[in-house]
């Protein structure tokens, strides 16, 4: 990881091991130089998202650029949209598709994108088709 400040990300799903897939790839395609941290599933280890695990996951990804956080369905939205709501910290929401939006967030954060940028990359996945 880099020392440079670079745009961390938190993948908040209901899933663990999605938001940890997910969290995975999109290292990879951030070269190892993004912090992207997952929070997924609920504090008794089954389907559902947390408040805590996305407040602890932002701390661990902000490394001084802020944080984006992307979110697959439903309540993981709330959960995401309430702890910006409520932080003082340098955040974003990235209205974007789960895995493809981490994708282009970590290529974007990984070429040194602000936060605002980080986030519209993500969204502007939406647009990619697969044919």
């Amino acid at each position: 990881m880099s020392d440079e400040p670079l745009v961390g990300l938190v993948l908040v799903s209901h899933s663990r091991v999605l938001a940890e897939g997910t969290a995975d790839l999109a290292r990879e395609i951030g070269v190892g130089r993004v912090a992207v941290v997952p929070a997924g599933g609920d504090v008794d280890g089954g389907l559902g998202t947390s408040f805590e695990f996305v407040e602890r996951a932002v701390e661990a990804a902000d490394r001084g650029a802020g944080a984006v956080l992307i979110a697959d369905i439903g309540s993981s939205v709330l959960t995401a949209r309430t702890y910006i709501a409520e932080s003082d910290r340098s955040v974003r929401f990235a209205d974007a598709p789960f895995v493809e939006g981490a994708v282009a967030a970590a290529s974007a954060a990984a070429a040194g994108a602000d936060l605002d940028a980080v986030a519209a990359a993500a969204g502007d996945a939406y647009g990619h088709r697969k044919t």
